[in-house]
């Protein structure tokens, strides 16, 4: 029997790499004549860096960046085995786990930081950037990524603006001679799963501010400062950028990467399995199962996720997927009508969220074990 491992991580518990380390030990332990095969993926969210830098070979670097609140802060990207592509999450430097709660204000959190990480890769030899911009604490438009690429944002008396959200209604223009052709030439994807434009009551601002501590005060102040934000990329590219999807993802970096960058978006699963080849491994192994999962399967795990992924795979090429989750929630039926054979949670018995984070590896064990004699 062959089979295939290509689960996400358990998001605060698990990695991708300990869920196929640890299913593949359950497998062979009921299956000894297995063969397993274990590919740690992501889908452009936690994970995304240690599962494309380990299944290329690749390399990580370690790099002190200014954190969203203008502090130093410790963040980590790296470069995949081709030497010429570093893959980033934003949340590494930006990222909302780098404010204490207290201390969220959208006004003043910058994505300062991203932009080093980005100038660093590339003065590393980089000529490709996969960015993963999920969990950031900022809704500054993405200005401060592009304050540390170069780019000038200049109020009425010409000086450079501040950071953070509150200076985007000073903007009155942009100056770009000082960014490098280096920076203008670098290929950048962008793992983005959100379709929400920069401005309006769907937007960046409205839509997740409140959870980056913008109270409705904030929220009128920031989304004013985004309006007169886009009419100068209008000015600037000419082109609205309300126009593109995912625009106001992450508080509005995706518009940056796209009109400033010319950076393109895609479903994270698609750009981690496509950089994988994982398709190719499918349709040339033969496997007869295929084990993946996430944390949570619920009925927004269809919106691109990396089970909804898998399954498409496994159904394309006729291998049954199993997901063994950390839990089911409201919805996850309809990721069988798309074609999962079946879903278990590793929850063996009444437990808060804390025991079942604190006992995740016995727990995922046993679970692989269980479905692996109904195999046998």
């Amino acid at each position: 029997m062959k089979i295939l491992i290509a689960s996400d991580s358990f998001k605060g518990s698990l990695s991708s790499k300990q869920i196929c380390e640890l299913g593949t030990k359950a497998i062979v332990s009921v299956l000894p004549s297995a063969e397993v095969i274990g590919i740690p993926l992501a889908d452009g969210g936690e994970g995304t860096v240690e599962a494309l830098v380990e299944g290329t070979n690749g390399s990580f670097r370690n790099l002190n960046v200014t954190g969203p609140l203008g502090n130093q802060v410790l963040a980590i990207y790296g470069i995949l085995g081709d030497g010429e592509t570093a893959v980033i999450e934003m949340a590494s430097a930006s990222g909302i786990l780098h404010v204490p709660f207290n201390q969220l204000d959208p006004l003043v959190t910058t994505s300062f930081g991203t932009g080093e990480l980005i100038l660093d890769a590339v003065q590393q030899g980089c000529h490709r950037i996969i960015m993963g911009i999920g969990g950031s604490a900022t809704n500054d438009g993405g200005v401060g990524m592009l304050q540390a690429l170069g780019f000038r944002f200049l109020d009425q008396e010409g000086a450079d603006i501040g950071y953070g959200g509150q200076f985007l209604d000073k903007i009155n223009s942009i100056d770009a001679s000082q960014v490098s052709e280096k920076i203008k030439e670098i290929d950048i994807t962008v793992a983005c799963d959100v379709n929400n434009p920069l401005t309006g009551r769907n937007g960046a601002t409205f839509v997740y501010g409140p959870q980056k501590g913008g109270t409705p005060e904030k929220l009128e102040i920031l989304e004013k400062g985004m309006i007169n934000y886009k009419k100068h990329i209008l000015d600037f590219w000419g082109h609205d950028i309300d126009d593109y999807q995912g625009s106001g993802a992450a508080g509005g970096i995706g518009a940056d990467l796209i009109a400033f960058l010319g950076a393109k978006t895609g479903l994270g699963f698609d750009i981690v399995s496509n950089t994988l080849q994982l398709e190719k491994i499918i349709e040339q192994e033969s496997f007869d199962y295929i084990f993946t999962g996430k944390g949570q399967m619920n009925d927004q795990t269809l919106h691109g996720k990396l089970p909804y992924g898998i399954t498409r795979l496994g159904v394309k090429y006729g291998v049954p997927v199993i997901a063994i989750v950390g839990s089911t929630g409201k919805g996850y039926e309809k990721m069988l009508d798309e074609g999962l054979l079946a879903a278990f949670s590793i929850i063996s018995s009444p437990m808060d969220l804390n025991e079942a984070m604190e006992n995740a590896k016995k727990l995922l064990y046993n679970a692989y074990q269980n479905v692996a004699r109904l195999l046998k």
